[in-house]
């Protein structure tokens, strides 16, 4: 420790250096004095300061450079407890631990205090974090059977791994109000570095089932510079070593599963070592279903009030028909602006919207397609199809009267015939083998009735042909425009409803 007549002639020079550069001297403690010297030293080696030529000019500041207290008489050991004294004695901090023999073995252990933010549009998250480290150095082995805890800032004067956060997009070490560090030596020379950090880490996301997606983020943990030959990270109690996540709670997710990995990165310069930490998020979906999904199907559903006005009533049909299909395109353009801008997701949430929008374009549209109806279906265009199908049937019918008289008269010919061919085999027998080959009556007999009933299945099968292609027209003309909105009220519920089983089907189990 500083001797009565050194820490007055200390105190007397930091107050110089004080005064020059500005600070206050009042309650100068050693460490105080040896930050003020160290800042006035620094000023005078920087000839661009404002205050060098203070330091360099005048009288003063002269003397103070000059005098062999501020390098000599002032260094670390100067100020450490006898113990800390004794162990930093030949100690190196930039030598690891076990330089000779072998990698140290450094264990880590993760406490997360929260999980603050979690953002789909920059795809990361920020989280508050308790790291702890643990490693064996032989050069801090003392006697006793108690640790050692020292000051946070101590932490300088010891060898300490380079490890760093891999994904990190930026964090920063609490120093509120002190960095938050410790370091603890126990008498086997194991030392306890532990810090609070906030990290902002990215993870990669898949939004196709959003919002009934499930997210798998990690937080890496690597050395800088020393590979596997100098260091070897482990967990130290498995997944284990990870705590917090059990009492975390989260605005709109809930934490399913963690568990923890140890691996190595490979890069161009050699293998180095790396634990991971994983944990999966589901999302919660009541808030999208009260925020989203309630309100989108209940614009559908009012877009189906048009279905039960009067058709004459344009302006109420048109105004729920478009005020519906503005108020589904904001809608829309809020579900999308906390989610990010790449097309190469077509998020579930897209899809319903896509589906309700359409819904609802549907009943403006059918609106338009029954007035056009009833501005076409006048009475007189009306009875007007009434005469044609009516000429039409009366067409079918003689085509059917005349099917049948021409059957009539093929039978009646081929009865005839089969009379006189009777008649002349009663009077003579030779004469019907004479004039079997050669009467023109038995031949024109013979070959014309296949003709005829041939003819008359072809005139069949064209009158039921006609029939039924009256009937198909028949069934497909819409005789009152008033039925389109009947035939709306049942075809579009049950539609949306068909849709929604199969939406949330696929989405929720597939």
């Amino acid at each position: 420790m500083l001797t009565v007549t050194n820490r007055v002639k200390l105190t007397r020079i930091t107050n110089t250096a004080a005064n020059i550069i500005g600070l206050p001297t009042t309650n100068l403690s050693e460490l105080n004095c040896k930050a003020i010297m160290r800042i006035a030293n620094t000023i005078a080696q920087d000839t661009t300061h404002p205050l060098n030529h203070h330091l360099t000019v005048l009288p003063s500041g002269r003397r103070l450079l000059e005098n062999s207290l501020l390098n000599a008489e002032v260094k670390e050991g100067e100020i450490l407890p006898p113990t800390i004294q004794r162990l930093m004695k030949g100690y190196n901090k930039y030598l690891r631990p076990f330089f000779d023999n072998g990698p140290v073995t450094v264990g880590m252990s993760l406490d997360i205090a929260s999980i603050d933010t979690i953002s789909e549009i920059n795809m990361d998250y920020t989280a508050t974090i308790f790291l702890r480290q643990r490693w064996t150095d032989e050069r801090l082995v003392f006697e006793g059977n108690k640790s050692l805890s020292l000051d946070g800032r101590l932490v300088e004067l010891l060898w300490v791994p380079d490890t760093f956060i891999v994904d990190s997009k930026k964090s920063f070490l609490h120093d509120i109000t002190v960095e938050n560090r410790l370091i603890r030596i126990f008498p086997n020379g194991t030392v306890l570095y532990a810090l609070r950090i906030t990290t902002t880490v990215a993870c990669n996301m898949d939004l196709t089932k959003y919002p009934m997606d499930k997210q798998t983020c990690t937080l890496q943990l690597e050395s800088w510079g020393y590979n596997i030959n100098d260091v070897m990270f482990y967990w130290t109690r498995g997944n284990e070593s990870v705590s917090g996540l059990d009492t975390l709670k989260l605005a709109q997710y809930t934490v399913e599963d963690h568990y923890t990995s140890v691996s190595e990165a490979i890069y161009e310069t050699g293998h180095y070592p790396k634990l991971v930490f994983h944990f999966e998020l589901k999302r919660s979906i009541l808030y999208f279903i009260l925020e989203t999904y309630v309100p989108s199907s209940l614009l559908v559903v009012l877009s189906w009030v048009s279905f039960w006005i009067s058709q004459s009533s344009v302006p109420a049909r048109i105004c729920i028909g478009v005020t519906t299909v503005l108020t589904m395109t904001t809608l829309m353009m809020g579900a999308r602006t906390s989610l990010p801008n790449a097309n190469c997701f077509i998020k579930a949430i897209d899809v319903y919207l896509g589906i309700c929008f359409s819904f609802i374009f549907g009943a403006l549209i059918e609106y338009a397609v029954a007035h056009f109806c009833t501005l076409t279906y006048t009475e007189s265009n009306m009875l007007m199809y009434g005469h044609h199908m009516h000429d039409f049937d009366d067409e079918m019918n003689g085509i059917v009267t005349t099917i049948a008289r021409n059957s009539n008269r093929a039978k009646r010919r081929k009865e005839a015939a089969t009379a006189a061919a009777a008649a002349a085999a009663v009077n003579s027998a030779p004469v019907e083998i004479a004039l079997s080959p050669s009467s023109p009556s038995g031949s024109e007999a013979g070959l014309e009735a296949p003709p005829e009933e041939a003819r008359h299945w072809c005139y069949t099968v064209l009158a039921v042909l006609g029939k039924v292609l009256h009937r198909t027209v028949n069934c497909c003309h819409v005789e009152n425009p008033h039925y389109i909105d009947n035939y709306s009220r049942v075809t579009f519920p049950l539609s949306f409803v068909m849709v929604n089983l199969l939406y949330w089907t696929y989405y929720l189990y597939f």
